[in-house]
């Protein structure tokens, strides 16, 4: 079949979770189908990383993404639209061009929008199976649910209550859509109770790239593998500092806690940090600063989707202890695959399990790998969403979905 993707993130280098679960995407639907892709970038794309992607795409075509700015005129308009302020702020007349361009010079079977931000652009193509991959609300849902002042909490239920209402009325014009969990699928659910065409793509990770040697763990070393600049690893990361290390500490003095991802731009003197916490930095491989690590920590109490950092850690072989938000959606069996715990006093009692019983590190360790292999290995996820995809569009030819 040939398929066009439009893609909120340009998906080279993977060093994201979008960007990873693009990748990865497009690479398996590439081994049955043609492929095109016509992408939004942030930043200036080079000779190396079309030829990357052009591998595995038979055409790629990137259109300058413009980032949601509030205060904008058109994102003003917006407060008048039933559309979120979003998508009517960030509209490329670029990347629709492309696309209609693209429609001209070929006819696709399949269009695959890639995330909220792009399902207005497949409309142009009314020919075409359209398939909304990642359809996500949880995250908008709880910025709204868990806010406290008035003011926030009515500009969150507004917003999360246009979206919702969008991305129903969208539905009716695809005819399916992914999400990356069982509790995303049920969010979805309630914007749209009738929608039946969804389908769980859950996250994964390439789980050859992560089992070679990439050196011994080391004792009384934790670690978080998450760029700050997002909300949710950042609240993570603060949650951690300010309620649990000083208890691992008090038990084990020598202990460190390293935070990998770029910190540019990032409010780093608002956490708390003490003695014994490292940023690193960006890193080009994640991999060594994971598996040298004893544990890794997901604290996290807010966001959607499924944490790729959990299935990249357990495919290297370091346990993880994380919070039952951290660790849902997941398909893992906590005291097994996993420790979860939600209360300082036991989070910090699960790692320091772990810190000092090397067998139960080893028995978690060989667990998770199993685990991730047998469930969550990218040739696996890839083959379902490929199904799914061609199943849909077999019965689209039957049953055309309106729009």
């Amino acid at each position: 079949m040939r398929i066009l993707w439009l893609s909120r993130w340009f998906p080279y280098p993977p060093d994201n979770g979008s960007r990873i679960r693009i990748f990865n995407l497009l690479k398996t639907l590439s081994l049955k189908h043609e492929v095109d892709l016509i992408s939004f970038a942030s930043e200036m794309v080079d000779d190396e990383q079309l030829a990357a992607l052009r591998r595995f795409c038979r055409r790629v075509e990137v259109a300058r993404y413009r980032p949601f700015q509030p205060r904008r005129a058109k994102a003003m308009l917006g407060y008048f639209s039933s559309r979120p302020r979003s998508i009517i702020d960030t509209h490329s007349v670029e990347l629709q061009q492309l696309v209609e361009q693209a429609g001209r010079d070929r006819v696709y079977e399949v269009v695959i929008a890639s995330q909220i931000d792009m399902a207005h652009y497949a409309l142009a193509l009314p020919r075409a199976t359209r398939i909304f991959e990642e359809v996500e609300l949880t995250t908008l849902y709880e910025r709204y649910a868990k806010q406290n002042r008035l003011r926030q909490k009515l500009s969150g239920g507004l917003t999360f209550w246009k979206t919702s209402h969008y991305v129903a009325d969208l539905l009716k014009s695809f005819a399916g859509c992914t999400v990356v969990s069982e509790p995303e699928r049920e969010r979805v659910l309630q914007a749209s109770p009738y929608y039946a065409p969804i389908k769980v793509v859950p996250n994964g990770v390439d789980t050859a790239t992560y089992s070679g040697d990439f050196g011994a763990p080391e004792p009384d070393s934790l670690v978080y593998s998450g760029a700050l600049s997002y909300q949710a690893n950042f609240e993570a990361v603060d949650f951690f500092l300010r309620d649990i290390f000083h208890l691992i500490q008090a038990r084990r003095p020598n202990v460190t806690f390293s935070v990998t991802g770029n910190i540019d731009g990032v409010p780093i003197d608002r956490l708390p940090i003490n003695g014994g916490t490292i940023f690193t930095g960006y890193l080009d491989d994640i991999r060594p600063a994971v598996a040298r690590s004893w544990v890794n920590v997901v604290p996290l109490r807010v966001g959607g989707g499924t944490r790729l950092k959990i299935l990249e850690s357990l495919a290297l072989g370091t346990p993880v202890v994380a919070t039952r938000k951290g660790a849902e959606g997941l398909d893992l069996v906590p005291g097994r695959d996993l420790l979860v715990a939600d209360t300082p006093a036991d989070f910090a009692a699960a790692v320091l399990r772990l810190l000092q019983d090397p067998a139960l590190r080893e028995t978690l360790s060989n667990h998770g790998r199993k685990a991730v292999a047998a469930k969550y290995d990218w040739r696996t996820v890839g083959q379902s969403l490929n199904e799914f995809v061609e199943r849909l569009t077999m019965q689209a030819r039957l049953f055309p979905v309106e729009g």
